[in-house]
């Protein structure tokens, strides 16, 4: 599974941070990282939780 980012639309609220820290972080201009693009097992499991915390939608999974 891939984590998709439509970056104009992620505010940086960091609510995907909290769900899933070890896949993606804010950087110190407040823009998403994505660390991780391709997830399986668990770490699909905290991607999923990432975009469904996500207010503005920005996260994607295919």
């Amino acid at each position: 599974m891939k984590i998709i980012l439509d970056r104009p639309r992620c505010e940086g609220h960091g609510l995907c941070e909290e769900a899933a820290p070890h896949l993606m972080h804010l950087d110190d201009d407040g823009e998403l990282v994505i660390d991780v693009e391709t997830v399986e097992g668990a770490d699909a499991d905290a991607a999923k939780a990432a975009a469904r915390v996500c207010p503005v939608a920005a996260l994607k999974l295919a």
